[in-house]
């Protein structure tokens, strides 16, 4: 801000003093400006942001960006089980989200406890307790890993925010939930993140296509788990396929998954890399009763069509070859796309 020296031989009177000083308090202030609002949580930022400095070079900087807007995540009664569901997002909520002075695990064991849930688990979720002085968190949404009638895996799918020196970083993860249920309901009885691994120097171009198409949305251990070079490029070719007809978005593809099918010794095609789950088409949920059976029936045919052997989704489709399409109430909320290379 430039500010006009008066000649040396004149002397301002009072008014002009008082003056002069208003017109600087508002020039200041209308240089500094506001810190931007921060992204919706269901965009992850691309890049971490830093307070700016203020133009006027003068006075306390401003103060540091605001952490995204969260709002809890809460099952509808058309799930299977919702109870399972909401014990599970409860507690990667209350891990998973502090304010300042309330970091660590200690304060995260405390919050924890409030949930009447065993606060041993805080030490399995490390993926959720980066070094920050304060995190939100927003679950993007909570699929079932597998449901039984006493025991449950829930794939809760979490963007995470935190803000550390002022600056404010962009990341979240996947957390495969393990419950049990008795007497008085369902209670966490261990966690298992998600762990993509570093990612590859380079990727095939199929894998660049997935990441750079904003037709298929991708959470974050998703992205990690493409990046990391052990993704099968038939998950790649299929999503790219698929994306020409439909906006899809992608829960799971290989990190955060149960690593046997639920309730069984047979290994997952999950964390072998080579199958994707779909939670919601074109903007329709799978779970919501709402979303129309012809969406989800095409998308299915059209996934099969695409190289998967193995469909499973909320409804049991006829046709295809011995075992192509299957319907459980694990699938009940999603689309799952397996392949055998």
């Amino acid at each position: 801000m430039t500010r006009t020296r008066a000649p040396a031989v004149l002397l301002p009177g009072r008014r002009s003093v008082l003056a002069a000083l208003a017109g600087a308090a508002l020039g200041a202030a209308s240089c500094s400006g506001r810190t931007p609002p921060a992204a919706h949580p269901s965009h992850t930022p691309s890049a971490t942001h830093r307070p700016q400095r203020s133009s006027t070079g003068i006075g306390s900087p401003p103060p540091s960006p605001a952490l995204p807007h969260t709002t809890p995540w809460r099952p509808t009664s058309a799930e299977v089980q919702p109870a399972a569901k909401l014990r599970a997002v409860q507690l990667v909520e209350a891990i998973g989200a502090w304010d300042d002075g309330h970091a660590g695990a200690a304060a995260a064991r405390a919050r924890v406890a409030a949930l009447g849930l065993p606060t041993a688990l805080v030490g399995q979720a490390a993926p959720l307790l980066p070094s920050a002085d304060q995190a939100a968190l927003q679950v993007v949404d909570a699929q079932y890993g597998g449901i039984l009638s006493r025991s449950a895996s829930v794939l809760v799918v979490c963007r995470q925010w935190t803000r550390r020196a002022g600056a404010v970083k962009a990341g979240g993860t996947t957390v495969d939930v393990r419950l049990s249920r008795s007497g008085s309901g369902w209670t966490v009885d261990a966690l298992h993140p998600a762990h993509p691994g570093p990612a590859a120097r380079t990727s095939a171009p199929h894998i660049r296509g997935v990441l750079s198409d904003d037709r298929i949305v991708l959470p974050p251990a998703a992205v990690a788990d493409l990046r990391s070079g052990r993704v099968h490029t038939s998950v790649a070719k299929a999503m790219l396929a698929l994306a020409r007809t439909y906006r899809l978005e992608v829960s799971v593809v290989r990190s955060g998954h149960p690593l046997d099918v639920f309730g069984t010794s047979r290994p997952s095609d999950h964390p072998q890399g080579r199958a994707f789950d779909v939670w919601r088409i074109d903007g329709h949920a799978v779970v919501d009763p709402a979303t129309p059976r012809s969406l989800i029936e095409r998308f299915m045919r059209d996934a099969a069509a695409a190289g998967s052997y193995n469909v499973g989704g909320p409804v049991l489709l006829s046709g295809g070859s011995a075992g192509q399409f299957f319907s459980d109430a694990t699938h009940h909320d999603h689309v799952h796309i397996g392949f055998r290379t």
